[in-house]
């Protein structure tokens, strides 16, 4: 899997088909756990003055989720080194590696809807937090969300795109 997540794409998007989850998906907070420890100790790509000697830590990496239960599941799995929170906690702060995890498996079962869900300004904060590297989770099926106006139909093509730099 982490042979798939390369530095030279600024997004990355890693699908996870799951069913029923509207605040929280244990799946995707698996398959974040397992690329997360696998990207940690990795050396780390050479920044703008060509140095490499270090490597990856658990500092480099933001996980950023839309629903407060997701944040918790994925703090109990990464444990207390991991820095999660919520788009708005890491408003303003960057990493070279972001995960973003989408947790809902329909946008329409999610409770605060498809406005907040596939927000553009939202996931553009979590995304461009990433100063190399942003790793979206989701299910694969919210790029096909249905929709009831204009306007959620820009929200749902602006995900799409993001799931176009899947594997």
């Amino acid at each position: 899997m982490v042979a798939a997540v390369r530095p030279s794409r600024a997004i990355h998007f890693i699908p996870v088909i799951h069913e029923g989850n509207t605040q929280g998906s244990e799946e995707e907070v698996s398959v974040i756990a397992d690329v997360a420890k696998r990207l940690v100790g990795l050396p780390f790509w050479p920044d703008i003055e060509g140095e490499t000697d270090r490597s990856i830590t658990w500092s480099d990496i933001l996980f950023v989720a839309p629903y407060n239960y997701q944040v918790n599941l994925l703090r109990a799995a990464l444990g207390s080194e991991a820095r999660v929170g919520s788009v708005d906690r890491f408003q303003g702060q960057e990493a070279p590696i972001v995960f973003v995890s989408m947790c809902a498996s329909e946008a329409s079962e999610s409770p605060r809807g498809i406005d907040f869900l596939f927000s553009k300004n939202r996931l553009n904060v979590a995304i461009s937090r990433a100063e190399a590297l942003a790793i979206v989770v989701g299910s694969p099926g919210l790029a096909t969300t249905s929709v009831s106006n204009l306007h959620q139909m820009e929200l749902i093509n602006f995900f799409a795109e993001i799931v176009q730099h899947g594997p």
